[in-house]
């Protein structure tokens, strides 16, 4: 089963499949972090995320299905402009 981060800088919603030890080893790798969840697993996330962020766009849904499609380790998430 894959689990995911979610991580929230000041200035993006992103989601991450690497795998961090802790809280403090991802916010050494964003300078503007603010906090984070998880690792989580896809539906626990997809939850959060709609209820949390009712703007994103595609839906959270859709945007964890094909970033666990990818190849890609972290993803910026997008929200209706």
């Amino acid at each position: 089963m894959t689990e995911v981060h979610i991580i929230l800088t000041r200035k993006e919603v992103l989601i991450s499949r690497k795998p961090y030890a802790s809280w403090r080893e991802i916010q050494d790798e964003y300078d503007d972090y603010m906090a984070s969840l998880g690792p989580w697993d896809t539906a626990t996330a997809t939850s959060w995320l709609d209820e949390e962020y009712s703007g994103l766009s595609p839906s959270a849904q859709d945007q964890i299905g094909a970033f666990l499609c990818s190849e890609q380790a972290v993803r910026t998430l997008s929200f209706v402009e």
